[in-house]
């Protein structure tokens, strides 16, 4: 890749369309698949009011019943593919655009450092690209043996990377690489300039080894919204007030401080005994909105506020994201965009 113009387009660019892998029987939702479905049903009808919708399921037909007939199905591809789960942040292709032709990285998917089964999962990409559902100019580089999953970046499309140290350095996904191996790494694979690295900040519950999407995002080149936690008795205030500081001491490409957005951290969720990886920051960026999750309580129409303050010209749409974080993920988590030009 030595000597290729890469660049990593930010999230708000112009997409063609947003991926979901959708929940079946085999799935680790089957407990409670009724309370999950209807989430998902929201979600692709978020989506495809703006631009295509790809959709990786078991059976066609029984989504296709799923959805109810106030779907635009002329935005809704269908493929049929054998998965374990539902994550397709984590799975799902990495688009790029190598010398100016668009690429999907195929990147090693391992459960999130071998914690879960995703032998079906890590082969979707490649099923996709031999069923045509890419753009015929679109390469498929596959990148083995590198482990990276989707929600563990952020790119703000002009040269500039944030990560977290803790999810990248784990010694279950590319334990043969140092820290600075890595930057090298993501330098030359995505083509950026700099790689902001957050070592602290995490999330009860979470399964990711705190990817960055659950706790600060880029919003434009100038702003990143992340995750404040104001309650001095919360688990989490000591770890979230040293992220807050380190994003305080993050600069721009061209040496100012970066906007920063506070939101808030959302009511503890428990559920079985366990508490659950809530947080506003797992938002979806697509064409003409932001796709929130909402939890139920009274910070979500605050979250909502703040981001569409940072949004103006987009609407920002609330999702009830209660049954998704049951599986200790958010919605963010289940989509995975596709830059204008990838998707037929």
């Amino acid at each position: 890749m030595k000597n290729q113009i890469i660049q990593l387009p930010a999230e708000w660019y112009p997409q063609s369309a947003v991926q979901l892998t959708w929940p079946h029987e085999n799935t680790d939702w089957a407990p409670i698949l009724d309370e999950v479905i209807p989430c998902f049903v929201a979600i692709a009808k978020e989506i495809s009011k703006r631009e295509n919708l790809l959709i990786v399921c078991k059976d066609e037909n029984e989504v296709h019943n799923q959805l109810g007939a106030d779907v635009d199905f002329s935005r809704v591809i269908f493929r049929e593919v054998v998965t374990n789960d539902t994550w397709a942040r984590d799975h799902g292709g990495i688009s790029v655009y190598v010398d100016g032709r668009p690429t999907v990285y195929d990147f090693v998917f391992n459960g999130w450092g071998m914690k879960f089964a995703a032998a079906y999962d890590n082969l979707i990409t490649g099923k996709l690209f031999r069923s045509g559902v890419f753009a015929e100019d679109v390469w498929r580089v596959d990148m083995q043996p590198f482990v990276l999953e989707g929600g563990s970046i952020e790119s703000d499309g002009k040269g500039t990377l944030m990560t977290t140290t803790e999810c990248l350095c784990s010694v279950n996904r590319n334990e043969y690489l140092t820290k600075e191996e890595l930057e090298c790494r993501l330098k030359e694979m995505f083509g950026v300039k700099r790689v902001l690295w957050i070592g602290n900040g995490y999330l009860s519950g979470d399964d990711t080894d705190s990817h960055v999407d659950t706790l600060a995002r880029f919003c434009s080149e100038q702003t990143i919204a992340y995750v404040k936690c104001s309650e001095q008795d919360d688990e989490h205030y000591v770890a979230l007030s040293k992220m807050e500081h380190e994003l305080q001491s993050f600069r721009q490409a061209n040496g100012e401080p970066y906007q920063l957005v506070p939101l808030p951290m959302a009511d503890e969720v428990e559920w079985n005994g366990e508490r659950l990886p809530a947080t506003y920051a797992n938002f979806l960026i697509m064409n003409k909105a932001v796709l929130l999750p909402f939890y139920g309580t009274e910070k979500d129409e605050v979250a909502r506020a703040l981001l569409q303050n940072v949004f103006p010209d987009r609407e920002v749409v609330g999702i009830n994201c209660l049954p998704l974080i049951k599986q200790h993920g958010s919605l963010h988590c289940v989509t995975m965009q596709y830059p204008e030009g990838f998707i037929i």
